[in-house]
């Protein structure tokens, strides 16, 4: 994979989750891809939601003990903050492209990292916001995705440009 990869906390609740092995496999692999490669990262409120509902939701539930060990693992990824600068990102965004408020703090916090790449099943596979790409960790296979699955740096936005359309030349 080519590009920093932010990893949301769906991800990191599959890793977890006996209850879909297929998917529980599919973010492990990534998982084990993103730390081999160094290219993970993530942030505070991710971590956050992780302990939360691996804590709560899960079933069965992680005891808090090794979801603490688990969250601490990702320390090493640097998580981003939740800080001023996040916030007011995260409402830029969020007016923007009408996301949900802890949807723009996941891409503002994927930003902030120059991440390239937002793995989560939470958006829509292939959006772009910015410079950031979505993708499901789910759509392939770890192993099969390196360079097709990394965000195009000169990527056309596929948002209208301001002012008045230009007359087709005829």
């Amino acid at each position: 994979m080519t590009g920093l990869c932010f990893v949301d906390a769906n991800v990191l609740l599959y890793s977890r989750d006996p209850r879909d092995r297929a998917k529980q496999e599919r973010a492990n692999a990534w998982l084990d891809l993103l730390w081999r490669e160094g290219n993970g990262r993530t942030s505070v409120q991710v971590l956050s939601e992780f302990f939360y509902n691996a804590t709560r939701k899960l079933n069965p539930a992680v005891p808090a003990s090794d979801a603490w060990s688990r969250v601490q693992i990702y320390f090493a990824w640097n998580p981003q903050p939740v800080d001023v600068a996040l916030l007011g990102r995260a409402k830029e965004i969020v007016e923007r492209w009408r996301l949900s408020w802890w949807d723009g703090l996941v891409v503002a916090a994927a930003e902030f990292q120059d991440c390239s790449v937002l793995l989560t099943e939470d958006l829509q596979e292939g959006a772009v916001f910015g410079t950031i790409t979505v993708r499901s960790p789910f759509a392939l296979e770890a192993r099969a995705l390196a360079p097709q699955y990394a965000s195009e740096a000169s990527a056309v936005s596929r948002h209208r440009p301001r002012g008045r359309p230009r007359r087709a030349r005829t």
